[in-house]
Formats: structure tokens, sequence, C-alpha cells
């Protein structure tokens, strides 16, 4: 409801009646305060908002009965959403200023678009800061000064000292460019308060500081470094047993005296292994570098404090560098100089060279320590088999592990049960069990568990399958949690693109489809199609592939499931065909092991910060091969170090030994040589790059096994023939009648090809590009191989809401004379993006593209010449700005033509929103730049202009920023 501000009578209600100070507080809501200017602080009552509203609503619509009545439904809506703003923006049970309650209502009147209601009630607020302004001289100012104190944690009180405070935000800006500390002071003192606890001073100028990150990048690192003086405090506090400070000049000298104590304590705390106990603490004491604290960036530094840094009782033992350390000891627990190790794996890490998965920073030196990252599992056709998997993947999930789990092997709907001569019900209700399992066993808080199936392409249930994600239909046969993703045989695609017929089976009466791939899968298929024409198969169906096809594409983009996996490109280019089968990917599809009844295959993952090993000149090769010989000896280590959950997992992974070295920080690199991710020279920059890493990876594997020995596994593999993984690009174009796939090289790959087979390998597979969800946002760069999502925009995960500003963009800017506020409203009012502002040069558009702006199939094309490199696959998330059936099935037959092993997920352009406002408050700062993330289910509709596509009208697309999706890395 709006109201008819035509008959508003102004002159009649004198704007007194707005006074913002109106929102002062009663005792409603003791979980939340309020500041006065004065520095007071109250208790926060919601209704004093509704009355402010109110006055101001009246004094512009007028005192009679009509416009009290709609007055007052309006405000009511409004003040709701007033206070939920401010819950979301500050916390519940926080303290904030009183200027931040009107910054909230002024908004609020703007998006309801009352605009003469909130017109005058900020010429109110201007009028009144104008007033205080003038009667404050200076000699008024220093009387007025509060003498404030604080409230320790122990509930005494104690002199706020505000020369520590501009102490260390001084130091928080030192060396950075465009900072200025004097604003931050400013902000962080408006928000201070008599008695104010030690938590909210500290995180007062954290605050203040981040909310100039969308004027100046910068600020992201000052953010964190004033969180760092947070945990300091609170780590010494807690390991000394008194109130305790150190600015970061003072932990040049202190690192060294507190690692030992820490070390002491955690294992008292049965937090760590008491091997660690053992080491020489002083050496590795020593070796700490202090000054690589500075290099965080607030989003990495806040996600390590919320969920990686030890802690007892909520408070926090690990300091950075002691986290980074500590990891590095429980790798290296079993070299022979485990000191000289543990300073090498821990200059890599925190050097950010290079990071080790999510699992293993979260367990490494820990008493269990599970520091693998993926484990994929095939299921039984039996019950004992579908419980023992359902148990298995809880006791998998509970460390954090990431599961993909191949069903195709259960019995289809229909299917004739012996021991009960009935019908079986399929695969749908045993996936719901997994699902709710998965959402049971949350790793203990720390995240969600996470789970993908997988299922074959010609099982009877596909059709159900592909429904899973729905949000109608009977919810017993949904899965809302669990991810899905089709395991595709290359027979299929041959259908799709003759227009032929495609039969589904229930695999009881067709049982070795199911380990079949290539010419083999082709022969068996064929004559089961045979038998079935003849009456010989009970439980079929036919129909036309590119109807199935045209309901996989639509299903993906309407639930962002299934995803798209190729079978015959996973086995066909897998090293390890002698030993068994490729029967699915994990769950963010970039890895490739053999699974079976007594074999659950595990990958132990981390990737190189390819933006840390590349100049303006490319990359550094000589850096890039001593970085990656120490990351895959870790790599290595987790192998025999790691904790198993079941004994399956240990077998396989013992046997096999298989490690996935991946990378992050790709835009990043491409940003810094001044490469468009649209173009020959991205394509090849990961040919090139992959290449390298591809060479010295097994280069260095090589190494290891003639140090340690081979894998168990390796006579009979491909490697053992001398056929390393840009050789196997020739097996797969053989089975696809000779398709053309790229097989160009620049090393020389001929005397590592003879190492290979006279030496061995250390390990089975050692090449995967996972998504690095959250150590690229630990390292501070663009996640694995992603282009960039927006130039400004707010990254949401379990640790809040963060402002990312480009800086590459920000630098290029500044040097041209562009970065400004009005670059920043402008970059706020398109989305981030700087194809539509005209005064930004074509070149930096170019360079600064964002996701919907490229075309997707550029992406596909670097993922090609990065594949036939690697071993295993990569997580390949491809993106559709205005998206066709025609566009979505040209993606995915491309993608399959150029040989790739796997996609991930398909992302269109969804409600996702940058704050366009530019209203401004008396303090004259912008707004935060705030974003609204959709769930899964919120989407964009597609049109489809061509009927001989697939089908797509109506269907909808996925959210982009999904903050639960971290569970590989």
């Amino acid at each position: 409801m709006s109201l008819n501000l035509q008959t508003a009578k102004t002159e009649k209600a004198p704007l007194v009646q707005l006074s913002p100070e109106s929102l002062a507080p009663s005792p409603r809501e003791p979980a939340m305060q309020i500041i006065r200017r004065n520095g007071t602080v109250s208790r926060f009552d919601p209704s004093k908002i509704s009355i402010a509203m109110t006055k101001a609503f009246l004094a512009v619509e007028g005192h009679t009965a009509a416009a009290s009545r709609r007055v007052h439904e309006i405000v009511e809506g409004l003040t709701q959403e007033v206070v939920t703003n401010l819950t979301r923006r500050l916390g519940e049970g926080r303290t904030f200023h009183i200027e931040d309650v009107q910054d909230q209502v002024e908004l609020a009147l703007m998006r309801s678009e009352h605009h003469k209601v909130a017109r005058a009630y900020v010429l109110y607020r201007e009028e009144r800061a104008r007033e205080r302004a003038a009667g404050k001289s200076a000699e008024a100012a220093v009387s007025n000064e509060p003498a404030l104190q604080m409230t320790l944690a122990n509930g005494t009180r104690a002199p706020l000292d505000i020369k520590r405070l501009e102490l260390i935000i001084r130091e928080a800006g030192e060396g950075l460019d465009g900072v200025d500390p004097a604003p931050v002071l400013a902000e962080a003192r408006r928000n201070l308060y008599d008695g104010i606890s030690q938590d909210e001073l500290a995180l007062a100028p954290i605050m203040a500081a981040r909310t100039l990150v969308e004027h100046e990048p910068n600020y992201a690192y000052v953010s964190a470094r004033l969180l760092l003086d947070k945990l300091r405090s609170e780590v010494l506090t807690y390991l000394y047993k008194t109130p305790t400070s150190a600015s970061q000049a003072d932990m040049a000298t202190r690192y060294a005296e507190y690692f030992p104590v820490y070390v002491k304590a955690g294992i008292e705390a049965e937090l760590l292994d008491p091997e660690l106990g053992r080491f020489d603490l002083d050496r590795l004491a020593s070796a700490l570098k202090p000054e690589r604290d500075l290099q965080f960036q607030f989003l990495g530094l806040q996600t390590l404090y919320d969920r990686y840094f030890l802690h007892v009782g909520g408070s926090r033992l690990e300091l950075p560098q002691a986290f980074f350390m500590r990891v590095a000891m429980g790798l290296a627990v079993r070299e022979i100089d485990r000191e000289a190790r543990a300073i090498e794996f821990y200059n890599l890490l925190s050097s950010f060279d290079f990071m080790a998965s999510t699992p293993t920073l979260f367990n490494s030196g820990t008493l269990r320590p599970q520091l693998s990252s993926c484990f994929l599992t095939t299921v039984a056709d039996d019950l004992d088999g579908i419980f023992k998997a359902v148990k298995d993947n809880a006791l998998l999930a509970k460390y954090s592990g990431g599961l993909g789990n191949d069903w195709t092997n259960v019995r289809g709907l229909g299917a004739h049960i012996k021991g009960t001569n009935g019908e079986s019900q399929g695969v749908v209700p045993f996936l719901k069990v997994a699902n709710d399992t998965a959402i049971a066993v949350n790793q203990g808080g720390k995240r969600k568990g996470a789970v993908c199936a997988y299922l074959e392409t010609w099982h009877i249930d596909i059709e159900e399958f592909l429904d899973l994600r729905k949000n109608t239909g009977d919810d017993r046969r949904r899965t809302h949690d669990m991810n899905t993703a089709n395991w595709v045989p290359d027979l299929f695609m041959q259908r799709v693109e003759e227009d032929g017929t495609w039969t589904l089976f229930s695999p009881d009466e067709t049982p070795d489809l199911h380990d079949l791939y290539g010419p083999a899968f082709k022969a068996a298929y064929e004559g089961y199609e045979a038998k079935a024409a003849r009456g010989e198969i009970h439980v079929f169906k036919e129909m036309r592939a590119t109807d199935l096809w045209r309901r996989m594409l639509t299903m993906l983009f309407e639930t962002g499931h299934p995803w798209i996996t190729f079978k015959d490109a996973c086995n066909l280019r897998s090293p390890q065909q002698h030993a068994g089968v490729v029967h699915s990917s994990n769950l963010c599809t970039e890895i490739t092991l053999n699974t079976s009844a007594d074999e659950v295959a595990v990958c132990n993952l981390g990737s190189i910060n390819l933006l840390n090993h590349t100049t303006r000149e490319g990359l550094n090769h000589d850096k890039l091969k001593r970085t990656i010989a120490t990351a895959v000896r870790m790599l290595d280590n987790v192998i025999d170090i790691n904790f198993y959950t079941i004994p399956e997992a240990r077998r396989s992974n013992l046997k096999h030994r298989p490690v996935g070295l991946g990378l992050m920080g790709f835009q990043d690199a491409l940003h810094i040589q001044r490469i468009p991710i649209t173009s020959d020279a991205a394509v090849a920059f990961a040919d090139e790059s992959m290449e390298i890493i591809s060479y010295h990876a097994i280069s260095a594997s090589v190494d290891l096994a003639g140090e340690r020995g081979r894998y168990p596994s390796f006579e009979g593999s491909l490697w053992s023939q001398g056929m390393l993984p840009i050789d196997s690009v020739s097996i797969l174009a053989k089975a696809r009648n000779g398709a053309p796939l790229d097989t160009s090289a620049t090393l020389d790959w001929s005397g590592l090809r003879e190492r290979v087979k006279t030496d061995g390998m250390r390990n089975s597979n050692v090449m995967a590009i996972a998504p690095t969800a959250t150590i690229s946002n630990i390292c501070g760069v663009t996640q694995s191989i992603e282009p960039a999502y927006q130039n400004l925009y707010v990254k949401s995960n379990m640790s809040g809401d963060f402002t990312v500003v480009n800086e590459f963009l920000v630098r290029d800017l500044k040097s041209r004379g562009l970065w400004d506020e009005v670059m920043v409203s402008d970059l706020k009012y398109f989305d981030g993006s700087v194809g539509q502002i005209d005064r930004v040069p074509d070149d930096l558009k170019a360079l600064y593209a964002t996701v919907f702006e490229i075309d997707t199939s550029w992406l596909i094309q670097a993922a090609a010449r990065r594949q036939k490199w690697i071993d295993q696959a990569q997580s390949l998330n491809l993106y559709i700005a205005n998206p066709s059936g025609k566009k979505l099935d040209q993606l995915y037959r491309l993608a399959w033509q150029l040989g790739l092993k796997t996609t991930y997920y398909l992302r269109s352009r969804s409600a996702t929103h940058v704050e366009k406002s530019t209203l401004k408050g008396t303090d004259g700062k912008l707004n935060a730049v705030s974003a609204s993330i959709p769930s899964a289910q919120q989407h964009a509709p597609i049109v489809v202009p061509n009927d001989t596509a697939p089908d797509l009208t109506g269907v909808k697309a996925c959210s982009i920023d999904n903050p639960d999706c971290e569970a590989c890395q």
C-alpha cells in the first residue's frame, strides 16, 4: 500500500515532529544496545522506530483518521524491515550507533518509494547535523570528551586506552597505498561508549575499516590486521591467563616465545597430537615469519578465525603462523629430518604459494588426522550393501570428507526381488536416506556434510533421478540437499547426435554394463537391446535419445542438477584401467578414481597459487618446479599419516596412492599479464600453465618413487607402459573413431616417459583441479580456474558477508584517473560490471569482463587444453547470461566433443543484487555494498527461441553464489 502524497500538508506539520532522537530506546530488548551521540548507552527499543516513522508519515500525510490507519499498516512493515536489516548487518546482541538506526530508516523509506517522507527525514537530519556542528567549539569538544572505561572479561572495568586504539589503527595501515587511518579512527570512536566490552572495542575498528573496502581494496588488509590484534589478545590472554595484548611489532619477538606454550597447551587440551611436543620446538619457533601475518585480507583471516584455528571453549589457541606450522608438523611427522621438512612445508603454506585442502588444514597435527578431501564409493545391490554405504557416508563425512556415490549398480523400479518375490522400489527411496544422512552429519558444525549421487544414463530410474531436486511432487522422492550427476556413456551422446533411440535397463538384468565402457560397452548394450526386442528383458523402456537429453538439460537449468559427466573419457584415459573401473566422480567432479565393493577411492588435494608464480612477463618456471616438488611430497605424506574411518578407504589409498594437485588464481594470473579471458592468449596460457604443472608433478612423483618405492598397483598401468596423460588422448580419439583432439606440446616429454617406465611412479594419479572455494579465500585469490564473478560484490559464506573488489581493476582505474565515488556508484548500479560504464576504456572492459559477459565456449576451450595434461579431471563451472535451449545444447556437446571428462555447475544470471543506492548519511559515506543471494530454488526464466533445441521453456537457473559449497576445498 502507498500513501496519496498529493494530499500532504507539510506546512501545517512542522518538521520537528520527525525528530530521529525519538528513536532513543527503552528497556524492551536487553540483547541489543544503542549509543547516543554523547556516548551514553541505552537499551534498544524497536517501538521507538515505529513512533518516529509514524510522526514522519503524519507530518507529510496529515492527521486525518484515514491517514492514521494507512500509516499504521505501512509503518508496521517498515519497522520490521529496519529491525531485520539492523540485526542482519550488525548481528544479534550487538551495540550500534543511533546513526545506524537512522540510516536504515532512511533506506527503508527510499526502498518503499515513500520519497516525500524520506526527503523530509533527510532534510531534518542534515539540519540537525549542521546545528550540532555549529554548536561545537574546539574548547567544548575537548571538555565534552568522555572519560570512557571498558569492561574486562571478568566484569571489572579499566580505563579505555585511546592511544593504543590509535596505535593499532596506524599500524594496520602502514605500507598500504590509498589507506588513511583517520576515517577508521573517527568511525571507531563514534561507536565507543562507557563500559564497552573488550570484544566490542576490538570489533569497532574492524567494522570501521571494512566499510571502506568498496572505495579502496587495501582496507581489506587493514581490516585483517585489526582482526589480528583482536586474535592476538584472545590467544595470549587465554594462554597466559591474564589480560595480554601485543602489537604486530611486538610479535616479531613474541611469536618465538608463544609457539612452545601454544603446542603444550594444545596437547594438554587434547587437541594436538602429543608427537608434536617431541619436535624441536625452539628450532621451529625460530623459523616462524611474523611478517606473513600481514598477507591476509579480511575474508581470508576471518574464515580461519571462525573455522580453522583450534580453540578451547571458544577461545582461540592459534595465531596464523602457528596454525601453518601445526599443519606442516602434522604432514612432516614421519619424515626423517622432520624439523627441516616441517619448515619447508611451513614456508610453502605460509607464503600462500601452495595451500593444502580444507580437511588437511582442519585436522593435520591433531588426534584425528583425517586429511583427505574426497571419497568415492560404489553401492551394492542389496540391503546390506546399501545401508553399509549410508553408514560409510556418515563415517567419512564426520571428519570433513566430500562424498561421491555410484548408485548405478542398484536395481531399478519394478525389478524382481528374488528374496521376497516382490518388486523393487528402485534407487530413489535409498537416495532420500543418503540425503538425510548428509544433513545429520555436519562435520562437527564446521560445514555441512555433502554428497553427490551418480547414475548412468541407461538406468531405468534415470527419469526419476532427474527430478530429485524439484520442489514439486512427492517429497518422499526428492533429495533437496543432495547433489546429483549424470554418468554419461559416449554411446548415448552418439545416439543424441544421430537422433537415435535409447533404451533404459535395470542393472540386475544387464549387470556387465556397469563395468564396461568404450567399444565393449557399445557391443554389450546393443546386445541387450536385441534381447529386449526378443522379449528376453523384463524391465526396460525405449525412448528418443534427444528426448532424454532435452530433459537432462531442462532439469539442469531448473534445479542446477544433475551435472553432466562423461563415463568413457574418464575411463579410457584413466592410468589405472588395469586395476578397475571409474564408476563416478566425486562431490565436485574433479576426481576420477576406481571404486568397487571392497575399495573406496580416496583423494588428497592441494592447490598451487598460480598468481604467486606469474609476473607481467609470464610464468616463473623455476619457482613452479620448486613449489610442485614440495607440494607433491606433502600430498604423498597425507596417505600414510591419514586417519581412515573405514578399512576400504585405507586399503584403496595405500594400494594406489592417488593425489590431486590443482591450481587457483588463474583469473588473477591473466590479469597480471593483461590477458582477457576470452582470447586465444588465455587458452594458450591455460595450456602452457597446465603443461608445466603436469610435467613437474609427474617428475616429482617419479622422484618420490626412487626414494620411497612405486605405488603397489603400478605394474600394468598406463604409466608402466610409458603412456602419460597427454598420450592417453589418442586412446579416447581412437574409441571415437578418430575424433580430432588437441595433442600439441611445447616441453620435451620423451625423457620423462623413459623415467616413468624405468623408475615408476609413487602415485597412481597426481593432478585434479578442485573448486578451492575456501582456500582461495584464505590466500586472497580467485577460485580455481574461475573467471571473475563481478568486480564489486558481496561474497557470502559461513563466516558472513564480505565486500569484494577487484584490486587489479581499481589499480588500472587509478592509473587513468578514473577511480572515484562516481565509479563506485556506477559499479554498484551495473552489478559489478564495467561493460556499460561509458568512461571505462574498451581495453579495460575486455580485460575485466565478468562471468555473464563472456562467451562460455572460451572456458570450455581452455578446459580442454588443460584436460589433455591431467590424469584426473577439473571442476568446470559454465555460465550463460541469456540462456536458450540451443546454447545449452551446443555447450554440452562441445564439452563432450573436446574430450572433457566432467562439468560442474551450470550458472545463469539470477536475482543476485548489489545495492545501488547512493544515499548518504551524515558521515558522508556511501552505503556499504550488500547482496541478496538467492537459494538454489530462486531462479530467473529462460527463453527458448529455437524449437529444435532442448525444450527449456519456463525452466529456471540456479544461484551462482552458493556459500555452502566448500566441501572439497
